[in-house]
């Protein structure tokens, strides 16, 4: 193995299926194939290898006998069968396994490892979901939510590796610490080209503390047609027309057409593009006065004149060129434009709130807030399309505001998300209360929602006693089951 200390497979399975493939097939994290090309490891994310996760004395999916090995180090230190042709006899009855409860109780230290050996039935569906299909999974502490989200994205780029090498897959943290915590799991499977960033990484490490309360109104979806407004109220109404010289002839758009023209092209395109377009439409019009005068210009004179000085001069004056943070700067220190662009969807406390006390003389010295670093995101989009990925894997999602969601959302908006968090654990004055309006916000309300509620990590009497406090933060939610008794792991003294 590439890996020190990973052992080459870590199950096998006898199958009694009639099919071209092996009867013994041993799973692990690779395929490994001997010199005639004939398998000796399966990779766990095979079709073949679902068996080793999905089969029971119940639905034996053509298997006869599955084997686990336990292991120290690299060392091979254990194996037990399980019998899954007999029925339901007690010589078959699942969840004893002494090598499962070993590796799930082994001691957390150090980076996260991955957890391909131990992957439970419930899990197993997620991270084997369809590529088109986003999964938002809500899971308490422990349950393995996140190590599902990464298996996930490595099921998909295993599954459908062209696919995704050309459209990419990025794995989005709450921050850089997490990021480390987790950065050695898809490599261990195998999986180098993984974008894995933060949501500070995406949107600008923009860190100018801000009142909570003013983050909550930048972060509010209502912002959306706001920030639209802003932007679309920078082209002003044309009051003269073009004239363009060539030689001793010269070419007229009337002010007039100008107008038609920028009427037409509003709201229907980006801004930048409907920038482009109006300068092309322009060169068009002029074009047209050639060769009503009886010459044949072609392409290369229509570009030429879009190019030309009176032509960007007009688009210049009519539909200029904005950034993001010079739209943002005029909104928060100009009363009455930021009035003009919130009409009915803020109120005038909250535009009180949202404008600086003491506005930076421009833009390029202004300082920003993370939730700044959102809008700006979302002006860029009206500006000029966002380039979208396959997939997207966000962890801690119920943390973001529904204008961080939509950034991430448009990053994904023709592929498909994998949302992980819990309700339960929401740490902003903007946490999510349900898992429906997260998917709304990233554009995805067919999502799925499902719930991990078993847990493998934190010990069962801990894990009882926090959710007792369920009922009041987030009342919908299943209570939890730890499988680790834990006893005596908790001591509760009055202070």
């Amino acid at each position: 193995s590439d890996h020190a200390g990973t052992p080459l497979f870590f199950g096998r399975l006898d199958r009694a299926a009639d099919d071209d493939l092996p009867a013994t097939v041993h799973v692990g994290r690779r395929h490994v194939h001997d010199d005639r090309s004939r398998p000796l490891v399966i990779d766990w994310r095979a079709p073949i290898s679902r068996a080793f996760y999905q089969a029971s004395p119940a639905e034996p999916m053509g298997v006869r006998r599955r084997r686990r090995f336990g292991y120290h180090g690299g060392d091979l230190t254990a194996y037990e069968d399980e019998r899954l042709d007999q029925g339901d006899s007690p010589e078959s009855a699942p969840g004893h396994s002494r090598i499962l409860t070993e590796e799930i109780e082994r001691p957390r230290s150090g980076p996260m490892r991955d957890i391909v050996a131990t992957i439970q039935p419930d899990q197993d569906e997620i991270v084997r979901s369809e590529l088109g299909t986003t999964v938002c999974v809500q899971g308490a502490p422990g349950t393995g939510k996140t190590a599902v989200g990464l298996h996930r994205a490595a099921y998909l780029l295993f599954t459908h590796r062209e696919r995704l090498a050309r459209s990419g897959v990025m794995i989005v943290g709450p921050n850089r610490a997490f990021l480390s915590y987790i950065s050695s799991v898809l490599p261990a499977l195998g999986e180098v080209k993984v974008d894995q960033t933060t949501v500070a990484d995406i949107l600008g490490d923009h860190t100018t503390p801000e009142d909570p309360a003013v983050s909550a109104i930048k972060g509010d979806a209502r912002m959306v047609p706001v920030l639209g407004r802003a932007l679309w109220a920078h082209i002003v109404k044309p009051t003269e027309g073009v004239l363009f010289t060539k030689g001793v002839n010269r070419y007229r758009v009337a002010d007039h057409e100008v107008r038609e023209i920028v009427a037409s092209l509003r709201g229907t395109t980006r801004y930048a593009p409907g920038r482009a377009a109006l300068a092309q439409r322009l060169a068009h019009m002029v074009l047209v006065r050639m060769e009503q005068r009886g010459e044949s210009p072609d392409d290369r004179v229509q570009d030429a004149v879009a190019r030309s000085k009176p032509v960007k001069q007009l688009v210049d004056a009519v539909w200029p060129k904005v950034t993001p943070q010079q739209v943002l700067h005029r909104l928060f220190s100009d009363p009455a434009f930021l009035a003009a662009s919130a009409r009915d969807d803020l109120t005038a406390e909250e535009q009180a709130m949202l404008l600086w006390a003491k506005p930076s003389k421009t833009f390029r010295s202004a300082k920003w807030s993370a939730a700044d670093g959102a809008l700006m995101d979302e002006l860029g989009d009206m500006i000029e399309r966002t380039a979208p990925l396959g997939h997207l894997v966000v962890d801690e999602a119920q943390d973001l505001s529904a204008m961080q969601l939509r950034a991430l959302g448009r990053r994904c908006r023709t592929g498909s998300a994998t949302v992980l968090g819990d309700l339960a654990q929401g740490t902003t004055p903007w946490s999510a209360r349900s898992w429906q309006e997260v998917l709304a916000h990233l554009g995805f309300e067919e999502g799925v929602v499902t719930e991990l509620t078993l847990g493998f990590r934190v010990p069962r009497e801990v894990l009882d006693y926090a959710a007792r406090l369920l009922p009041s933060v987030a009342p919908g939610l299943a209570p939890p089951r730890s499988l680790r008794p834990g006893a005596g792991s908790l001591t509760v003294r009055p202070a």
